[in-house]
């Protein structure tokens, strides 16, 4: 039963014939990282507040094992971010997209909004939202992916 709630909570909700693929943008910089986790963030989600200190936790854990993660910020106003980056500190990378185009071309829907990619741009897993209760199937996850026996959504 447990397998097969990670299974749901991780499916995409449009299935697609082929794996569903997210192209990194060129404004990351280069990404030479075996999992990619693209998290978008806003300065008012509370629930961002109790994902970055574990979003921190598992770059710390995984980074050298080839886990990138990637924090997109949508506020409009830039210091409202790092308002928020002053109390939530994060210890991986930060993009910020103020307009918005970044989170639309990735289908965002909620805040936050999580994808990991493997080095092809295939994504592995998408979830909105973040509960502390699912941190253990959210490391599951990127363990899988790291260990290359995760399987591209389709």
């Amino acid at each position: 039963m447990r397998g097969l709630a990670v299974l749901v909570f991780f499916m995409l909700v449009t299935a697609a014939t082929e794996p569903a693929r997210a192209e990194l943008p060129a404004a990351f910089g280069p990404v030479e990282a075996k999992v990619v986790w693209v998290d978008f963030w806003a300065s008012w989600c509370a629930p961002c507040r109790r994902s970055f200190p574990w979003m921190n936790a598992m770059y710390e854990k995984y980074a050298d094992e080839g886990l990138e993660i990637i924090a997109v910020n949508v506020d409009k106003e830039r210091k409202l971010a790092d308002e928020f980056l002053e109390e939530t500190p994060a210890e991986f990378r930060l993009h910020f997209d103020p307009s918005g185009s970044l989170a639309e071309s990735f289908g965002v829907q909620a805040m936050p909004s999580s994808f990991m990619l493997d080095a092809d741009g295939n994504v592995l897993a998408t979830h909105y939202g973040f509960k502390l209760a699912d941190t253990e199937q959210y490391e599951q996850a990127i363990r899988a992916a790291l260990d290359g026996t995760a399987r591209a959504e389709e």
